[in-house]
């Protein structure tokens, strides 16, 4: 998929990971070779259980794959696997822990938000921080609902809502107060802060998450606010353990396409 007409949060996310895309090697790698484990913290998929134990024979569609590893996690459960990433480079390493792993499943450079795969074609679709933060919410959650079955689920895992409140203008680390207004949240513009400067992110008020998702189609299956363990230390992300363990950093959508 080509970059001139992409829009500007696209280019602008392409171009940020790209650039950083060998600083998630080590993490690809050590993931590969893990069962499944999600978000910052390390939560096991008994924990919060975003895969089923089998996905024998479903097709499965990861979107903003990264490295990788989820779909290897996938492909290891059954599933027939299409991984999607916004960086080329990130997909160089994907290929390459394919062949190192004897894993084979399709990849392809492009857009969540607007994909070449036909209508009901899919029927399970994940994000592990791919488009759940990197793509516009009211473009990647209908693209979503367009790819799946009926019946089909999507599960995503992301910042909370409130985790993105408290998090200060200048992008240092997340605080105990809110620094932000609740309401009209949509649209992060991390590239001009003065700490970390980043990409473009998104996130929704809880009632606007859960009326995109009504007006889409999806019915909610369950929801999780993912904290960290006891014995979890340092702050990973600009989120401190203790904070993590008071609020919840992250949050996880399960949802089902209504038949």
């Amino acid at each position: 998929m080509g970059g001139s007409d992409l829009p500007e949060h696209v280019r602008a996310n392409r171009h940020y990971w790209d650039g950083m895309a060998d600083q998630w090697v080590a993490a690809g790698e050590r993931l590969w070779a893990s069962e499944p484990q999600w978000g910052q913290w390390g939560v096991s998929n008994a924990e919060a259980p975003l895969l089923p134990d089998s996905l024998s024979g479903q097709r499965a569609i990861e979107l903003g794959c990264g490295t990788g590893y989820v779909s290897a996690w996938m492909v290891r459960r059954g599933a027939i696997v299409s991984a999607v990433d916004n960086s080329a480079n990130q997909l160089a390493t994907c290929r390459r822990l394919q062949g190192e792993h004897g894993l084979d499943f399709e990849t392809l450079h492009g857009n969540a938000e607007t994909l070449p795969f036909a209508d009901e074609c899919f029927d399970f679709a994940i994000s592990e921080y791919g488009a759940a933060i990197w793509a516009d919410p009211y473009r990647w959650i209908p693209e979503s609902h367009r790819l799946l079955q009926p019946g089909g689920r999507l599960v995503f895992l992301g910042n909370s809502p409130l985790q993105m409140l408290c998090v200060p203008a200048d992008g240092s680390e997340t605080t105990s107060r809110l620094e932000r207004s609740y309401f009209g949240m949509h649209r992060f513009d991390w590239r001009t802060v003065e700490v970390d400067p980043g990409g473009v992110e998104f996130n929704l008020t809880i009632s606007a998450w859960i009326q995109l998702f009504s007006q889409t189609g999806f019915i909610v299956e369950n929801y999780l606010e993912l904290t960290a363990p006891s014995d979890a230390q340092g702050s990973p992300f600009g989120v401190s353990a203790e904070w993590a363990r008071s609020y919840p950093s992250e949050q996880v959508w399960m949802l089902r396409k209504q038949a």
